[in-house]
């Protein structure tokens, strides 16, 4: 009891003390706003707005289309990796064992990349919004190279 004692007295000189804390000292005189200018009509877009487009365009429909694709391939080539006998670094191996499991994290792994192009288009990054799909169809395709290409463990044999 004697710790809760403590902590209730310092919860209260903490907000007792709290009123006479500021951040920041008070503006003596605030200037006013700038004005807020709007271009006149018919003038031509800038690169900014140029690049808005819609989010399920033709572009991104392929590049999901790919996330997809990769995440399969992956799925496959850890499967095929497990059958082999070679244990996973990632996940544990009960999870990749557990095929429906191991299906839901793949899909899950493809709508998060694809929440967060949105997310990108969504505040205008429309670079970065193409670059997640690309950079992620780059990374699942490269493990599922790795995953084709390590050596089979064979067992030692005794003599």
């Amino acid at each position: 009891m004697p710790n809760l004692k403590n902590m209730l007295l310092l919860a209260v000189a903490t907000l007792m003390g709290a009123s006479e804390v500021c951040a920041q000292a008070p503006a003596a005189e605030m200037p006013a706003p700038a004005p807020i200018i709007v271009p006149p009509a018919g003038k031509k877009l800038s690169e900014g707005q140029k690049q808005e487009h819609r989010f399920w365009d033709k572009k991104n429909d392929w590049l999901f289309a790919g996330v997809g694709a990769a995440r399969t391939l992956d799925y496959f080539s850890t499967l095929n990796f497990r059958r082999r006998g070679n244990r996973e670094i990632l996940l544990t191996n009960a999870i990749v064992d557990n095929r429906a499991e191991f299906a839901a994290i793949e899909a899950a792994g493809t709508a998060a990349s694809i929440g967060v192009s949105y997310l990108f288009h969504r505040y205008g990054h429309h670079k970065l919004e193409r670059w997640t799909s690309i950079v992620h169809i780059g990374l699942a395709t490269t493990g599922a190279v790795r995953n084709y290409s390590l050596k089979t463990p064979h067992p030692g044999t005794a003599p």
